[in-house]
């Protein structure tokens, strides 16, 4: 009988096991997937990327006193809306590339107030070369040159969109300093342009 129990329970799992290990692996998968985004998009927060002190001192603070912070529409542009972008491989490939800034937070490469304006102008100078490469992207989610009314902004700044636009101009380019202070050129930079 025993025999028998067996012979039969071989039989429907030969039949039943291509079924488990498809919903198995389906349901991981969900789990896998779900856990993925959840844990990207907590790193997404404001709350998140300030976690840190180099941050919170240095360029949240001056990120408070921008209009991306405080606004009379009440619109926030948070850290994530200016250096994560939305599309999901963009997104993924900026996230492997932060594991470098953990690098340096073991490091204490920027841990003081010192350390971080020696390195601003090469850490805004990456950040600034990689918007250029993607025309800006992340601006372009909220400002984009073929939504603008250009009627309704000043003579000064409907003329240099009207410029910007005809020389393939990206927003960077002329928007640096908008949400942090300009760095500091280092000496040596100056002395050499001389």
């Amino acid at each position: 009988m025993l025999k028998k129990w067996h012979s039969s329970f071989n039989k429907r799992l030969a039949l039943y096991s291509p079924i488990v290990l498809l919903l198995g692996g389906g349901i991981a998968g969900i789990i896998f997937w779900g856990g993925f985004n959840t844990s990207m998009e907590m790193t997404n927060t404001m709350e998140f990327c300030i976690s840190c002190h180099e941050m919170k001192d240095n360029v949240y603070m001056e990120y408070k006193e921008t209009v991306h912070y405080k606004n009379v529409s009440g619109v926030q542009a948070t850290c994530s809306d200016c250096h994560v972008p939305r599309p999901w491989i963009h997104k993924v490939i900026r996230k492997i590339k932060a594991s470098n800034e953990l690098y340096h937070k073991a490091l204490g490469t920027i841990e003081t107030r010192e350390k971080f304006l020696s390195e601003r102008w090469r850490m805004a100078n990456k950040v600034w070369g990689e918007m250029r490469a993607t025309d800006s992207r992340e601006c372009r989610n909220c400002h984009a040159f073929g939504t603008m009314d250009l009627e309704e902004q000043d003579k000064s700044a409907r003329k240099k969109h009207i410029k910007a636009q005809e020389e393939g101009k990206t927003c960077i380019d002329c928007h640096q300093g908008i949400a942090h202070e300009l760095p500091d050129e280092p000496e040596e930079m100056e002395t050499a342009e001389e």
